[in-house]
């Protein structure tokens, strides 16, 4: 992007080209992409940087029964699943930390609408082994994983090799505007000004919009998930029954999910959620009947309508935008949703219509 490598103000306060807020998995890939063109990129975080949604989730690259989403939803995710392989390489061979990528298959057990599947995977060109008999499970066989917290840590890495910058415990307070521009974020670290300024802050972008939101509709949806540890893996794929889901780690650990509760920022953990969670694992995996539960965690989705994000240019402000409202998918979209805010920035085509992630901005 032009005029995007410039010098640090001398000035006593900071002066950077592009700050992003929220250093979760959407701010910490597109900061990443910023910084390979040269832009200078600093991140402000509220908390610990990838400690929210994406640390929570359980980072399996495709939505759980792509014939149940929209086409808006489907083709980003699909784009962004062959992006992954080719990222997580540079990622491992620039940082030495293994994400875990791997194609594992999804099974799909019943109940689940069989016509619907076989329609859409044929339309969509996926992968799906059909068992005749009924009560079998659907495979997809190129469905991935990747284990999230271990993305994360290679994304910070990476993002300060490259020069990037990530500010934590840094909430911002007020979006400060004149004549339809940005020109400064009042925080609790100061005032910090730039060029451009992208909100990445998952289901806190709202809140941190302010007046600014402009009828963005994106809200917290808490999510709970348990974890047990084997040996070795009891399962080798990912199985999948209604919204419930197992996923199974090279190591043995089994992270079990997830709820779907709208109790606005509230992220304690539940005893019913627990008992449901594991009540319904153990019929799909009895071995899980005898384990102990390691741990038991609770994040908090950007909830959209229809899972549709919001990326692009704010509709009034000429320096500001904006990539979240991701819902359950922030990972599986990461790479694709970089790309497509950073092709808006520089004026690059696009690999597809993007219109529809434009559309948050308005009621849907």
């Amino acid at each position: 992007m032009h005029g995007f490598i410039r010098k640090m103000s001398s000035q006593s306060v900071m002066k950077q080209d592009v700050i992003i807020i929220g250093a979760g998995i959407i701010g910490l890939a597109t900061a990443e992409r910023l910084l390979t063109q040269g832009a200078t990129v600093t991140i402000l975080e509220r908390n610990e940087a990838g400690q929210e949604s994406s640390w929570a989730g359980g980072g399996i690259l495709s939505p759980l029964c792509p014939w149940h989403y929209s086409d808006d939803v489907t083709r980003l995710t699909s784009y962004s699943a062959r992006l992954f392989p080719a990222w997580i390489n540079a990622l491992q061979h620039a940082t030495n930390i293994d994400a875990e990528y791997e194609v594992s298959g999804m099974q799909v057990l019943p109940p689940y609408n069989s016509q619907a599947a076989q329609h859409w995977c044929a339309a969509h060109g996926m992968q799906l082994h059909h068992h005749a008999e009924p009560g079998q499970a659907l495979f997809l066989p190129d469905i991935a994983q990747v284990r999230s917290p271990r993305l994360l840590r290679a994304l910070q890495h990476r993002v300060i090799t490259l020069g990037g910058r990530i500010v934590e415990y840094c909430t911002v307070h007020n979006v400060m505007v004149t004549r339809r521009r940005v020109n400064a974020l009042a925080t609790s670290s100061g005032r910090w000004h730039a060029d451009y300024y992208i909100v990445t802050a998952g289901a806190w972008s709202k809140e941190i919009l302010g007046a600014q939101a402009f009828g963005l509709d994106i809200k917290p949806i808490r999510g709970q998930m348990l974890l047990f540890k084997f040996a070795t893996p009891p399962v080798r794929t990912l199985l999948l029954q209604q919204n419930l889901y197992l996923i199974p780690r090279r190591d043995g650990h089994v992270l079990v999910g997830s709820t779907l509760e709208d109790v606005g920022f509230n992220k304690q953990t539940t005893r019913i959620a627990r008992e449901d969670l594991l009540k319904r694992a153990t019929i799909l995996l009895p071995l899980l009947q005898d384990m102990p539960i390691i741990r038991h965690w609770a994040g908090l989705r950007p909830a959209s309508p229809h899972n549709i994000p919001t990326i692009g240019k704010h509709p009034l402000l000429n320096n500001l935008y904006i990539n979240c409202g991701h819902f359950r998918y922030g990972v599986t979209m990461a790479p694709a949703s970089a790309e497509i805010l950073l092709n808006e920035m520089t004026g690059t085509p696009q690999p597809f219509d993007t219109a529809p992630y434009q559309m948050g901005w308005q009621t849907r």
